[in-house]
């Protein structure tokens, strides 16, 4: 009895894996099917697409892309090296006293314009000045001697000796006088050019010592644009190279030349100085940041376009161009060479010449060959 109810359950189960076998196969065959007429419908509609196109053109140009171009020119280019330096005096002197001593008087304040050799501050001098005057004292009485002598001596009275002793006295007291009015010279801290009284660092009463500056005088009349290079530019960078002059602080511009270019690589940041010579501006300020442009490439026919339009695909580098054939647009693929690059524009060596009418909008997924409008 148990076989038989078992036999029933077998061949239902063989039944209804069969069925679920037979439905998955329709639905394959169903798919192959629909494919085959989905291309068919495919090349259909493209078929009465170029029908239509051909009848009535205006009907298909809601399909086509919009684009904008820029003709082809050519202009002037140039590339620049970019670096910041900062504004320096060529003339910037820590003024210290040749002799030490004490500081009696100050004559100068900051901001004072001075000239060269003007006395900055004096220093203790009253030792020298009386040693002075008892110099002058012995040398007048030296000199009243020496001209008796000399008297007798010409009249052939008197020895010779006596003659040349009041002579060399007298001399030595006059080569005493010069060095003690040396001395007494050195007492005073003079400006050694002309310029400005930036600091004010002596104080009455203090002692100055040589080397350790009581004044800063600056010439803000030569001043200069200093910066470091990178060693990498030291072929392409040389003196009298043209350079555009930024600067930030006080919102000037101006171009001028290099006017040094250092020959000697700084061994430890692997940098080379340039400077520039700057017109006379009261704005001006020693330490203020100036922003360097040099130019290290020029080109006065350059074909230039916006970097962004150039597109790269495989290490090639290409832009699309309208084409106008026929009356009908279309984008042309036109691969390009590309120079040095300045900011927003790239210089192009070939493939480009002036007159192309260059894709600069919409030119984002558009295809060789792709119809266009404008």
């Amino acid at each position: 009895m148990k076989a038989y109810k078992i036999l029933p359950i077998v061949v239902t189960l063989g039944m209804l894996a069969s069925c679920g076998s037979t439905s998955s196969g329709d639905k394959k065959s169903q798919l192959e099917k629909l494919k085959k007429e989905q291309v068919k419908i495919t090349e259909q509609i493209k078929k009465l697409e170029a029908e239509i196109g051909k009848a009535d053109p205006a009907a298909t140009d809601e399909k086509l892309k919009i684009v904008g171009f820029t003709p082809v020119a050519i202009s002037a280019f140039e590339h620049f090296v970019t670096i910041q330096g900062k504004v320096e005096s060529e003339e910037n002197a820590n003024v210290s006293a040749e002799t030490p001593g004490r500081i009696t008087a100050v004559y100068v304040v900051e901001g004072q314009n001075v000239k060269k050799g003007q006395v900055l501050a004096q220093l203790d001098n009253e030792v020298l000045t009386n040693g002075i005057e008892e110099l002058k004292t012995s040398l007048a009485l030296a000199t009243t001697v020496y001209e008796r002598q000399k008297s007798l001596w010409d009249q052939k009275i008197g020895t010779e000796v006596q003659y040349l002793q009041a002579k060399t006295t007298k001399e030595s007291l006059e080569r005493k006088l010069a060095t003690m009015n040396s001395q007494i010279n050195m007492a005073k801290i003079k400006s050694p050019i002309n310029g400005t009284v930036d600091a004010v660092i002596a104080r009455v009463g203090e002692t100055a010592s040589p080397g350790m500056p009581s004044f800063r005088v600056i010439n803000t009349q030569k001043l200069k644009a200093k910066a470091n290079v990178s060693e990498g530019y030291a072929a392409n960078i040389k003196q009298g190279d043209r350079v555009h002059v930024n600067m930030p602080d006080i919102n000037k511009d101006f171009t001028s030349k290099l006017s040094f270019v250092s020959h000697t690589i700084d061994p430890t940041s692997r940098s080379f100085s340039v400077e520039v010579r700057m017109n006379p501006d009261p704005s001006l300020r020693a330490n203020m940041v100036a922003v360097l442009n040099i130019v290290d490439y020029s080109n006065p026919n350059a074909v230039t376009i916006p970097v962004n339009t150039i597109q790269t695909t495989d290490g090639n580098s290409f832009v699309y161009l309208a084409e106008t054939v026929n009356g009908k647009s279309t984008a042309k693929k036109q691969n390009v060479k590309v120079g040095r690059i300045n900011n927003d524009r790239a210089e192009i060596v070939s493939g480009l010449t002036a007159g192309d009418k260059l894709i600069t909008v919409g030119f984002q997924g558009l295809n060789d060959g792709e119809g266009i409008k404008f």
